[in-house]
């Protein structure tokens, strides 16, 4: 029985399930629970479901794209279409173009680098935030809103251009949207500006704890992913990317046998990322609250 478990990923459907029924529970429990309760278990769920669109990304709990999209496809954060999420995280993980793959901003859609032309347009209002957006405490605090904000002014200049596709992908994500705020606003009575700050804000918050101490600029491709050890709470949130060398070595491995096969080769994951090692996010807190993770310029992307 446990085989047949394993075989047909039962834990990823158990986990879709716990969710989306956590999350419309929770919404139509609403006006019941305090909102110092709603804020955490809100931000946890938010964040929780964008883990589990990473794992439908890479093929789980099914090998059928569709059905795959499908459990991914209803926008809990309003923001995020799943489409989009999808394109930028398999093009991180190939890291093809003129760059050097993995952490260059011409390769990785993901990476939180800039190029040197991209840092001399900005001003110095903008300058400010980058560098404060590399610490820790910047990255949660006014970290959202900065990727928020790119990603719309991004797309919005895709739609203008034309881009082939995108129209289709924001008329699907409109649809999955207005039924999240229909449920939230119109059933529930959460108004929208509340469901932003109670829910989608602080789960955005949660999530980029995960990213920003993934990656760093090195020469050597393999020095580049980092793992955070003796992470129970945030790497179940995370679904064990803490241990992301790991999933960037097997990124077809499910979230649930990734700390097995960390126990298994942890000498040899730490001897090939360089012993780029946290161990657990108080460690990233200690060395990077206040103090910037990277410069923001990528060194082989300068002039």
């Amino acid at each position: 029985m446990q085989a047949l478990w394993r075989r047909f990923e039962g834990p990823t459907w158990a986990l879709a399930g716990l969710i989306y029924g956590g999350w419309g529970l929770l919404t139509w429990c609403y006006d019941l629970v305090p909102w110092w309760l709603v804020l955490p278990t809100g931000a946890w769920l938010i964040a929780w479901q964008m883990s589990l669109q990473h794992e439908l990304i890479h093929g789980h709990p099914t090998r059928n794209r569709r059905v795959n999209a499908a459990l991914g496809f209803l926008p809990l954060s309003l923001w995020l279409p799943f489409a989009c999420y999808r394109e930028s995280h398999l093009a991180h993980h190939a890291g093809h173009g003129e760059g050097d793959g993995l952490t260059d901003p011409r390769d990785d859609p993901e990476s939180f680098y800039l190029t040197e032309a991209q840092w001399d347009r900005m001003g110095p209002v903008r300058r400010m935030l980058i560098r404060a957006n590399n610490t820790l405490m910047g990255r949660v605090t006014i970290g959202p809103a900065i990727s928020m904000a790119g990603f719309i002014a991004a797309e919005a200049g895709y739609l203008a251009r034309g881009e082939r596709g995108r129209r289709s992908v924001w008329v699907l994500h409109g649809v999955g949207a207005a039924a999240v705020l229909i449920w939230t606003w119109k059933i529930c009575g959460i108004a929208p500006w509340v469901y932003g700050v109670l829910f989608v804000y602080p789960g955005m918050s949660l999530a980029l704890i995960r990213s920003f101490a993934e990656h760093r600029a090195e020469a050597e491709v393999g020095h580049r992913t980092a793992i955070v050890e003796n992470a129970p709470v945030l790497g179940l949130l995370f679904l064990h990317n803490n241990l992301h060398v790991v999933h960037h070595s097997r990124p077809g491995l499910p979230w649930y046998d990734i700390p097995a096969a960390y126990r298994r080769d942890r000498d040899r994951f730490i001897t090939d990322n360089d012993n780029l090692v946290y161990r657990g996010y108080a460690d990233v807190a200690r060395r990077h609250l206040l103090t910037a993770h990277h410069q923001p310029v990528h060194p082989r992307a300068a002039k």
